[in-house]
């Protein structure tokens, strides 16, 4: 089959999830599989132990195996927990019945914690169930119960401390049957398992010991791997050493869990997260806002920039709310550097000084006095108040996540409009092909570039309570952007009107200073000013976006 092999699990459960079912199912799944289970009982068990086992009457047993076996084809069972004897031959009659290619059977019998799992009669009944497995897995003290049962079958026992690879031996020959005895509860700086096949032949999977106490569930987890890989790759060596490394590599993640304060669980995902590229949070918020930017390129105002129509006193207009949203800008920049250390602080120090270095005179050349007056639009205003928010944080993570897409936005917007010095087809310069240009520059892209990965690092450190924060600043901002430039031509401005910056309200109605944060955090309250003491900021000192990279 093409794709992942279907691994059904008959179990006990683990409300912890370290061990049982929900164990099972995340090692099925950490080796690409797909997980099925069959509950067989109720553990109430944490990392310290069991404290009750309950077990549902039989028939709803069958009727869950039956449920999977009518509808699903299964490639291979892993059989753990069973608790009564009644269990453990209703499992045994459906396995005779529905016998996939693959099954394991985990002889849950005694817990790590010590805990007895099984009851007398239930072990002997076990054994019927062997007949129908390729590999039992038991663990040193299940191994000893089973050398137990060689003598009730009339076969001489085995002292399982003194030779456990003969005692697997002797259960691997009397139940016909691949024993894997496992060497997690032997001594030594090694845990080698053994595999041992019903005529003798071992091979020996060496691994190193991980000093952890952490081993919750490490029997009921290897057991589901190697089930999901011989499942796969048809063969038991390849299985089992898959599984093994993949064990180790869990066992050694197990301690920074954190979960439980006994013998906790093992992380089973260590190999898999290993494999998979870092999470960027820049990157999750960017494909976020996909929608926001899609309606940003497609405003009248950057349409009109693209193809040269738009109206050059519409354009100005745009300039003065930009010269009044700079000031503040190019403060909150300067914030945010006096609140970092080492590059990031000369990053956004660079940025900060930049604002009024690389573009004054394009502002002044482009205003030309028709605009200096204009007061602070509305929506200028609330994208300001909504600035002032975030920077009275108390992480300054909050406030670089939200000047991040000033960056980002407009660097965006440049590499959509590429090239545009001259009118296509009639040869006349671009109108705004300086501006176009001043997007579209390699200098800025670097910078925002750089800004993205400064933002980055604070994400990166940052708590999860303080990574939302920064999610719903950086979400609201490129609202607040979309909102910029739908405003020079008045069509429907819309500007964000929750928390999150995910409602937002058509112009012309009264919209509120909007914060991103709780208000013990900042947030701008409900009918918060929108006036800005911006007003009379100097055209000639000012610029959008064009900063240094520092």
């Amino acid at each position: 089959m093409s794709g992942p092999v279907r691994v059904l699990s008959i179990a006990g459960t683990d409300p912890t999830g370290g061990a049982g079912l929900q164990a099972d199912l995340k090692a099925i799944a950490a080796h690409d599989g797909y997980g099925m289970a069959v509950v067989t009982a109720v553990v109430a068990q944490n990392t310290h132990g069991v404290r009750s086992v309950h077990v549902p009457d039989v028939t709803v047993l069958r009727d869950q195996l039956d449920a999977v076996s009518d509808d699903v084809v299964v490639d291979a069972v892993k059989v753990g927990m069973l608790g009564t004897t009644v269990v453990v031959r209703e499992v045994t009659d459906w396995l005779r019945a529905h016998r996939p290619a693959v099954v394991v059977v985990d002889p849950v019998m005694v817990a790590t914690s010590g805990d007895r799992l099984l009851d007398a009669d239930a072990e002997v009944a076990m054994t019927e169930l062997f007949a129908l497995a390729d590999l039992v897995t038991p663990n040193r003290s299940e191994l000893a119960v089973l050398a137990g049962l060689l003598g009730t079958a009339g076969s001489d026992t085995v002292d399982v401390d003194t030779d456990a690879v003969g005692a697997a031996r002797a259960v691997a020959r009397r139940w016909d049957v691949l024993v894997l005895a496992k060497g997690g509860h032997a001594g030594g700086s090694t845990s080698d398992d053994v595999l041992v096949a019903p005529d003798g032949a071992v091979r020996v999977f060496r691994g190193p010991r991980v000093p952890t106490t952490n081993t919750h569930g490490t029997g009921c987890s290897l057991s589901s791997a190697i089930a999901t890989l011989a499942a796969r790759h048809g063969d038991w060596e390849l299985a089992v050493r898959g599984a093994k490394d993949w064990l180790t590599a869990a066992l050694a993640g197990a301690d920074a869990l954190e979960v439980g304060s006994g013998h906790g669980p093992v992380d089973h995902g260590a190999l898999v997260r290993r494999a998979l590229p870092p999470v960027r949070s820049t990157d999750l918020w960017w494909t976020d806002v996909e929608e926001l930017l899609a309606a940003t390129i497609d405003t009248p105002f950057l349409r009109g920039m693209a193809d040269g129509t738009l109206d050059p006193n519409v354009f100005a207009g745009y300039l003065a709310q930009d010269v009044h949203y700079l000031r503040a800008y190019e403060r909150h920049l300067g914030a945010v550097g006096a609140r970092s250390a080492g590059p990031a602080a000369a990053f956004w120090a660079a940025a900060a000084s930049g604002c009024a270095e690389e573009a004054a005179s394009l502002h002044h050349r482009r205003l030309a006095g028709t605009h200096a007056d204009d007061a602070v639009d509305p929506t200028c205003a609330g994208y300001l108040a909504h600035l002032a928010a975030c920077a009275s944080a108390a992480d300054v993570a909050v406030l670089a996540a939200a000047v991040l897409p000033c960056f980002r936005v407009y660097a965006w917007v440049g590499a959509q409009f590429g090239a545009a010095a001259v009118l296509p087809g009639a040869g006349e310069l671009h109108p705004y092909a300086d501006w176009i240009t001043a997007y579209g520059d390699p200098g800025f892209a670097a910078s925002s570039a750089a800004a993205t990965e400064h933002v980055e690092d604070l994400a990166r450190a940052a708590t999860p309570a303080v990574r939302g924060a920064m999610a719903r600043a950086f979400r609201a901002s490129v609202a607040w952007e979309l909102a910029f430039f739908r405003m020079p031509t008045g069509d429907a401005v819309v500007t964000p009107d929750d928390a999150d910056g995910r409602g937002y309200r058509a112009a012309g109605t009264t919209t509120s200073a909007v914060g991103v944060l709780g208000a013990t955090d900042g947030s701008v309250s409900p009918g918060a000013s929108r006036t800005s003491s911006t007003a009379s900021a100097d055209p000639s000192t000012e610029q959008r976006i064009q900063v240094k990279s520092g």
